[in-house]
């Protein structure tokens, strides 16, 4: 009897598998089963947005915080039986999940070994936790707060769809300012989808080029409701980081999301809100009218005090008698011309003396002053002959004196050895002596009529 030929064996990994050599599908589905299976537990929190009990065993779906993601979870009975009156749909909570595939319908599960509803106090102490970091990175500073502008031309607002906020903003603002405009974008403002919805509509109104402000109102309700969607991170951050100035009005007076501490201006109310956003036009109409009568009463003080002032300046003598100014100055005028007329001519007479003394000064040290005394100049061929000695006989000199010029020939020369000599001899001989000493040679010099000439 023939052998049947043995099957070709499998491949052991997934990259092993080939058109020609595939897995079947049981394989694949137990690889898989045992891979999920040796995943370890995993502590994860979510919102319940489906909950259902069946003999005993509870069916749920669990969904993320923030995101769009969900997983299947299930309770075994001994699980389930724990959670009846704890947890319900819409419950935020925390559990113990494992992975289990199952290999009939390839579907993916979540086994929940525990579960417990995260309480409300867990959840305010994730908020402080939350304010103290946004506060010491500086979030929350007062030095950020930008100012509401005075009259915005557009407003936004960001609120629950057809809400008490909604109308009580619009209301209670038209009633300040009958003129204002809204830019609305209306989201959930409370479930799962709140924060990221509110992110969504913030980032509109501040692309908005027209809008001036925004408003993010909510109604008040539970503290899970009002508190923890405002409270969310990203959401926060997001409105930290808008350009446009943004007012919180969440809930009533004694709730305070996160979301207060990062607004530019937290109103207590979301009619509280529209107070702060617009003026009250009849207040504003008043102060108006009070400043036109403060204008009126202050122009026509300023009116009547400049028309004393204009008389009093109309009664004052230079404005009876306006030439009686010119007058006086004239007078001024005609006094300090006289006195600087006698300063000048008691300063000219001075002067005038001074000249004269220098004259007379100048005069007596002249050489024609010399001459007229009897003195005399003798020159040899334009060399004035100051010693007996530089001439020699039959030399021709030229002699200055006062009143004109003698020319003479030298027939005698006396140049005694000691100068003094010379000097005691013409102190004795009187003027003769003078003239001896200016030409030693005028007594022995001879002279012919033609030399005279």
């Amino acid at each position: 009897m023939d052998e049947q030929p043995s099957p070709a064996p499998l491949p052991a990994t997934a990259s092993g598998t080939a058109p020609d050599a595939p897995w079947p599908l049981r394989v694949l589905s137990e690889n898989l089963k045992t891979y999920f299976e040796r995943a370890p537990e995993a502590w994860i929190e979510g919102q319940l947005i489906e909950f259902k009990v069946i003999r005993g065993n509870a069916w749920m779906t669990l969904r993320d915080l923030d995101e769009d993601y969900s997983l299947p979870v299930t309770a075994w009975r001994n699980v389930a039986s724990t959670l009846e009156g704890a947890v319900e749909q819409g419950s935020r909570v925390v559990a113990c999940v494992k992975p289990s595939f199952y290999t009939k319908t390839g579907r993916l599960n979540m086994i929940a070994s525990a579960m417990r509803p995260v309480g409300i106090g867990d959840l305010l102490a994730r908020v402080e936790k939350l304010r103290r970091t946004l506060e010491a990175e500086g979030l929350t500073s007062a030095d950020r707060k930008r100012p509401l502008p005075v009259l915005p031309h557009l407003i936004g607002l960001v609120t629950g769809k057809n809400s008490d906020a909604l109308k009580d903003v619009m209301r209670n603002t038209h009633l300040r300012w009958p003129e204002a405009r809204f830019e609305i974008r209306e989201v959930a403002v409370q479930g799962a989808n709140a924060p990221r919805e509110v992110m969504a509509a913030v980032a509109e109104l501040d692309a908005h080029p027209e809008v001036d402000v925004i408003i993010i109102a909510r109604g008040g309700g539970a503290l899970e409701e009002v508190v923890l969607p405002f409270s969310d991170e990203a959401l926060v951050r997001a409105v930290a980081a808008t350009r446009t100035p943004v007012v919180s009005a969440i809930g009533h007076e004694a709730d305070r999301p996160v979301l207060d501490d990062v607004a530019d201006v937290r109103a207590s109310t979301p009619t509280d809100a529209a107070k702060r956003v617009v003026p009250d036009a009849a207040l504003e109409r008043e102060a108006i009218s009070a400043a036109r009568l403060r204008l009126a009463s202050g122009v026509e003080r300023l009116v009547l005090q400049e028309a004393q002032s204009l008389q009093a300046l109309r009664t004052r003598p230079v404005m009876a008698q306006p030439e009686r100014l010119v007058d006086e100055r004239a007078q001024d005028l005609e006094r300090w011309r006289g006195r600087a007329r006698t300063s000048l001519s008691g300063r000219l007479d001075r002067e005038h003396d001074a000249v004269g003394h220098l004259r007379a000064r100048v005069r007596s040290l002249s050489p024609q002053k010399t001459l007229d005394r009897g003195y005399a100049v003798v020159q040899r061929q334009g060399e004035v002959v100051r010693r007996a000695g530089r001439v020699a006989l039959g030399d021709r000199l030229d002699i200055l004196v006062a009143a004109g010029r003698i020319g003479a020939t030298v027939t005698d020369i006396t140049d005694p050895a000691d100068p003094g000599e010379a000097l005691h001899t013409s102190e004795t001989t009187g003027g003769a002596g003078q003239a001896d000493r200016a030409t030693p040679s005028a007594h022995t010099a001879t002279t012919t009529p033609e030399e005279t000439a």
